[in-house]
Protein backbone atom coordinates (compact mmCIF):
# COMPACT_ATOMS: atom_id res chain seq x y z
CA UNK A 1 0.00 0.00 0.00
CA UNK A 2 1.61 3.26 -1.21
CA UNK A 3 1.97 5.39 2.04
CA UNK A 4 1.04 9.49 1.94
CA UNK A 5 4.28 10.39 3.02
CA UNK A 6 5.83 8.44 -0.43
CA UNK A 7 2.91 10.51 -2.33
CA UNK A 8 4.22 12.79 -5.50
CA UNK A 9 2.36 15.73 -3.83
CA UNK A 10 1.75 17.94 -0.97
CA UNK A 11 -1.33 19.05 0.83
CA UNK A 12 -2.16 21.03 3.83
CA UNK A 13 -4.41 18.40 5.97
CA UNK A 14 -4.02 14.68 5.45
CA UNK A 15 -5.97 12.54 8.80
CA UNK A 16 -6.39 8.90 9.00
CA UNK A 17 -9.58 7.72 10.21
CA UNK A 18 -9.27 4.02 9.20
CA UNK A 19 -6.57 2.21 7.60
CA UNK A 20 -6.21 -1.90 6.70
CA UNK A 21 -4.45 -3.65 3.48
CA UNK A 22 -7.70 -3.43 1.51
CA UNK A 23 -9.19 -0.43 2.73
CA UNK A 24 -8.28 3.04 3.42
CA UNK A 25 -10.09 6.17 4.74
CA UNK A 26 -9.07 9.87 5.12
CA UNK A 27 -9.99 13.58 5.74
CA UNK A 28 -8.26 15.59 3.40
CA UNK A 29 -7.59 19.48 3.36
CA UNK A 30 -6.79 21.25 -0.10
CA UNK A 31 -6.07 24.79 0.50
CA UNK A 32 -6.25 27.02 -1.63
CA UNK A 33 -4.58 26.11 -5.29
CA UNK A 34 -3.34 22.82 -3.93
CA UNK A 35 -4.74 19.64 -5.79
CA UNK A 36 -4.25 15.84 -6.19
CA UNK A 37 -2.56 15.62 -9.34
CA UNK A 38 -3.94 13.62 -12.38
CA UNK A 39 -3.40 9.87 -11.24
CA UNK A 40 -5.36 6.66 -11.62
CA UNK A 41 -5.55 3.62 -9.28
CA UNK A 42 -5.44 -0.03 -10.68
CA UNK A 43 -7.46 -1.97 -7.91
CA UNK A 44 -9.13 0.75 -5.37
CA UNK A 45 -12.68 2.99 -6.38
CA UNK A 46 -11.86 6.43 -4.80
CA UNK A 47 -14.97 7.91 -3.04
CA UNK A 48 -15.24 11.34 -2.25
CA UNK A 49 -17.44 12.48 0.09
CA UNK A 50 -17.08 16.36 0.83
CA UNK A 51 -17.11 17.98 3.88
CA UNK A 52 -16.62 21.89 3.25
CA UNK A 53 -16.25 23.31 -0.45
CA UNK A 54 -17.02 23.30 -3.31
CA UNK A 55 -14.50 20.67 -4.82
CA UNK A 56 -13.81 19.66 -8.20
CA UNK A 57 -13.41 15.69 -9.44
CA UNK A 58 -12.14 15.62 -12.73
CA UNK A 59 -11.59 13.14 -15.26
CA UNK A 60 -10.46 12.10 -18.08
CA UNK A 61 -13.35 9.56 -19.07
CA UNK A 62 -16.62 10.47 -20.95
CA UNK A 63 -18.24 11.74 -17.52
CA UNK A 64 -16.00 14.37 -17.55
CA UNK A 65 -15.96 17.12 -14.15
CA UNK A 66 -17.85 16.67 -11.50
CA UNK A 67 -18.20 19.71 -9.03
CA UNK A 68 -19.14 18.57 -5.32
CA UNK A 69 -21.01 20.44 -2.73
CA UNK A 70 -20.89 19.63 1.29
CA UNK A 71 -22.74 16.53 1.59
CA UNK A 72 -22.51 15.15 -2.27
CA UNK A 73 -20.62 12.14 -3.44
CA UNK A 74 -18.37 10.83 -6.20
CA UNK A 75 -16.62 7.58 -6.87
CA UNK A 76 -14.17 7.13 -9.56
CA UNK A 77 -13.47 3.46 -10.54
CA UNK A 78 -9.92 1.53 -11.05
CA UNK A 79 -8.16 2.85 -14.25
CA UNK A 80 -9.64 6.11 -14.21
CA UNK A 81 -7.43 9.10 -14.65
CA UNK A 82 -8.60 11.87 -12.35
CA UNK A 83 -7.83 15.13 -10.25
CA UNK A 84 -9.21 16.39 -7.27
CA UNK A 85 -8.88 20.53 -6.53
CA UNK A 86 -11.01 23.08 -4.88
CA UNK A 87 -13.62 25.06 -6.78
CA UNK A 88 -11.72 27.64 -8.52
CA UNK A 89 -9.10 26.78 -6.82
CA UNK A 90 -10.54 27.15 -3.63
CA UNK A 91 -9.95 25.24 -0.16
CA UNK A 92 -12.28 22.54 0.23
CA UNK A 93 -12.01 19.29 2.61
CA UNK A 94 -13.57 15.67 2.07
CA UNK A 95 -13.35 12.22 2.94
CA UNK A 96 -11.77 9.62 0.70
CA UNK A 97 -12.70 6.47 1.05
CA UNK A 98 -10.32 3.85 -0.98
CA UNK A 99 -10.80 0.04 -1.55
CA UNK A 100 -11.12 -2.68 -2.12
CA UNK A 101 -7.96 -3.43 -2.78
CA UNK A 102 -3.80 -2.81 -2.86
CA UNK A 103 -3.54 1.23 -3.05
CA UNK A 104 -0.96 2.53 -5.58
CA UNK A 105 -0.90 6.18 -7.37
CA UNK A 106 -0.09 6.26 -10.98
CA UNK A 107 0.90 9.17 -12.48
CA UNK A 108 -0.41 10.37 -15.45
CA UNK A 109 0.97 13.48 -16.55
CA UNK A 110 2.71 13.60 -19.58
CA UNK A 111 0.71 9.97 -20.81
Amino acid sequence: MTKPEDLPYFIEGRELIAETPDLRVQILTLEPGEEIPWHFHTEVTDTFICLDGPMTVETKAASGTKDLQPDDTYTVTPDKAHRVTGKDGRRCRFVCVQGIGEHDFIPTEGL
